[in-house]
């Protein structure tokens, strides 16, 4: 498998919930969550750093900060299960919010390019999937940016 990541947006306890009952479906539910996005087993967790990077090369913003600094402890358990649970700061929810529709494919390329000088070429099937994923992240952000909490749960 790989290394899993989650992030849902909404009422932290409820998020800690369903984490630690495993109900992985109903973090979609969006009559619980304010948004859900699963960043499953295929990217490494820096990835998030590099997009980050992306959004600050595109927009000529300083924001957001690299996503390994937008981690926080949380009051209560770090673990729940196999999974490490952490806030996400709402400044990098706002940040990638802000992103404007027009710089969207900009920053998916450029994401893209950061990727391959830290990692190499991609291959060419790849390519579309993390394209996606940078509007997926975007949306994500929109949808989270007025929640009262958004939690990562990852595991290795």
């Amino acid at each position: 498998m790989g290394f899993l990541m989650d992030l849902v947006a909404g009422e932290s306890r409820e998020i800690l919930l369903a984490i630690g009952l495993d109900d992985w479906a109903g973090l979609d539910d969006p009559g619980r969550f304010d948004a859900h996005v699963s960043l499953g087993g295929a990217m490494d967790p820096t990835w998030l750093d590099l997009f980050s990077e992306a959004v600050r090369d595109v927009t000529g913003r300083d924001e957001p900060i690299d996503f390994l600094d937008a981690r926080r402890d949380l009051d209560g358990p770090g673990d729940i299960g196999d999974r490490t649970v952490e806030r996400v700061d709402p400044d990098w929810i706002s940040g990638i919010a802000r992103v404007a529709d027009r710089d969207i494919d900009a920053i998916a390329g450029r994401w893209i390019e950061l990727v391959e000088e830290d990692l190499g070429a991609l291959p060419r099937e790849e390519k579309p999937w993390i394209r996606q994923f940078a509007a997926e992240l975007i949306v994500f952000a929109r949808k989270a940016d007025l929640s009262p909490a958004v939690i990562l749960a990852w595991s290795l």
